[in-house]
């Protein structure tokens, strides 16, 4: 009778419960692997040979097969090389264990049978626990991310023959349980907004998306100080949630970004991709269907500086995440999708020389058909997505020498947490947590409107020819505006601020 070991592969970020079945009989020496193995499971066989011989069993003659259960689903990754071995141990009468269905077996070997760290423990571990399965034997390198999971017993090894021997004697055998710790961020935010001088309108506006998760645009010229801005957004931030730290934590833990010493990604992510990354790079995808920076930033701020020199290509393929807060990749190696909820902050110059301010050109050298061409690599489908726009202007001098107090994050960030409470408890029923989240039948609902506030929207959707989205848009910012205001619905101040934010190049209203 075969020996069946439970172990796991991935699916996204999500791990798949897979089981390991050995069967070795009389014939000549061979060893295969069925069941859809990847390239790295099927090198496999190598590593687990040299393993079993170099930890002191004997690799059984004869032919043995493993099957990779459900034979239906790809498997990825070399986690599946420690119950490859720990399975042909135990079918060949090596190591005997009373109940086979106990543990959930995951780690790479190496050639001395050492037990390797392996990408994605933490959505392993979270999907075994979706099947009843509470002890997991894994690598004494992945035990900090592990420390998230509650209520299982955790076993980490360092390399197969200290596998076997607790298997063998499970009772008698010293071992080190990792149990669940509350996790702190240790994460030390230096940037701080009371470090910026002037532009009040431009904190005012990251405030407003820092609330409500709303999509935002700086524009201005070269060195005014969008980039400062932009990197002090994470400041401001409520801390992530248990829940939101597993999320995170998942998907850094898949995709092999785990540098953290905590193993744990206990603050928002802020990724600040180049200009040049490729495709695959920033949205995910590939022959390998890797996980990209849109969904690195999952919970966090994703900023793209320079925005109009990343390929219109590229930024073509943000409609998807900026819109459903994910990214749908379909390969020939299969479909999967990857979450990508983060808030879009994004920084561009007026024109390619940089120097344009937007209002008297200062020193700009450029034509007004080169300023149109470098501005229509924004697409249209981009602009209508984005919920504020922002100028930002030079700082004078006498603002930059002048001792004023200003605002620091730690008090902007206690706005935006009431804010965001206000939004909790309103949308409790919806199963949403920000305006911004709003569809256009839940905006006549839990958006009042009294005749004045119809009346100026009126005006506005006539005079400027806006799209619906964009005035549903102009809706939810100015719900985000009166909940930092404290409000209990929105009126004709909180809609003109809101429409001001809406203001693009020369004035035009998005």
């Amino acid at each position: 009778m075969a020996t069946k070991i439970i172990s796991a592969s991935f699916n996204g970020i999500d791990g798949e419960v897979v089981y390991v079945e050995v069967d070795i009989n009389k014939g000549l020496p061979s060893f295969s692997i069925v069941g859809l193995p990847d390239i790295s499971v099927k090198e496999s066989k190598e590593r687990v040979r040299s393993a079993i011989i170099n930890s002191g069993f004997k690799f059984p003659l004869g032919r043995v097969v493993i099957n990779l259960a459900p034979a239906d689903i790809k498997k990825i990754g070399t986690l599946l090389d420690l119950p490859i071995a720990v399975a042909i141990l135990l079918e060949s009468g090596q190591i005997v264990m009373a109940d086979t269905s106990k543990y959930m077996l995951v780690g790479e070997l190496s050639l001395s049978g050492e037990v390797k760290a392996v990408n994605g423990c933490l959505p392993i571990i979270i999907e075994g626990k979706n099947h009843r399965i509470n002890n997991y034997i894994i690598p004494e390198q992945n035990v900090e991310e592990t420390m998230l999971i509650k209520n299982n017993n955790i076993f980490t090894f360092a390399n197969l023959k200290q596998v076997a021997d607790f298997l063998i004697y499970e009772d008698q055998y010293p071992i080190k349980l990792t149990k669940y710790e509350k996790i702190t961020s240790n994460h030390n935010i230096k940037e701080n907004f009371s470090d910026v001088f002037g532009n009040e309108s431009a904190k005012r506006a990251l405030e407003i998306a820092a609330a409500s998760n709303h999509n935002i645009i700086l524009y201005g010229p070269a060195g005014s100080g969008k980039t400062m801005l932009a990197r002090r957004l994470p400041s401001i931030l409520p801390d992530l949630s248990y829940e939101e730290c597993l999320e995170v934590t998942k998907i850094y833990s898949v995709s092999g970004n785990l540098k953290d010493k905590s193993g744990v990604i206990s603050y928002r992510p802020f990724r600040n991709p180049h200009h040049t990354t490729p495709k695959n790079t920033l949205i995910g995808g590939g022959r390998e269907l890797t996980i990209g920076e849109i969904s690195l930033a999952h919970r966090g701020v994703l900023f793209l500086d320079e925005l109009l020199e990343f390929d219109r290509r590229i930024l073509e393929c943000l409609r998807e995440p900026l819109e459903d807060k994910v990214i749908r990749i379909s390969r020939l190696s299969g479909k999967v999708s990857y979450p990508a909820d983060f808030i879009f902050i994004s920084a561009m110059n007026t024109c390619p020389c940089g120097k344009s301010n937007g209002i008297d050109g200062g020193s700009c050298i450029c034509t007004d058909i080169e300023k149109h061409k470098y501005r229509k690599r924004l697409s249209k489908a981009i602009a209508d997505r984005i919920d504020l726009y922002v100028q930002v202007a030079q700082v004078p001098f006498d603002q930059l020498m002048k001792e004023t107090k200003r605002e620091s994050s730690e008090i902007i960030k206690e706005r935006v947490e009431k804010a965001r409470k206000i939004q909790k408890d309103r949308y409790s029923e919806l199963g949403i947590l920000f305006n911004s989240q709003l569809d256009h039948s839940d905006i006549k609902k839990y958006i009042k409107l009294d005749c004045a506030c119809i009346s100026l929207l009126e005006q506005i959707y006539d005079k400027y020819h806006i799209s619906t989205r964009g005035l549903d848009k102009i809706l939810k910012v100015s719900r985000t505006i009166a909940d930092l205001n404290n409000q209990q619905d929105i009126n004709k101040a909180t809609i003109v601020e809101a429409l001001n934010y809406r203001k693009f190049f020369d004035g035009e209203i998005i």
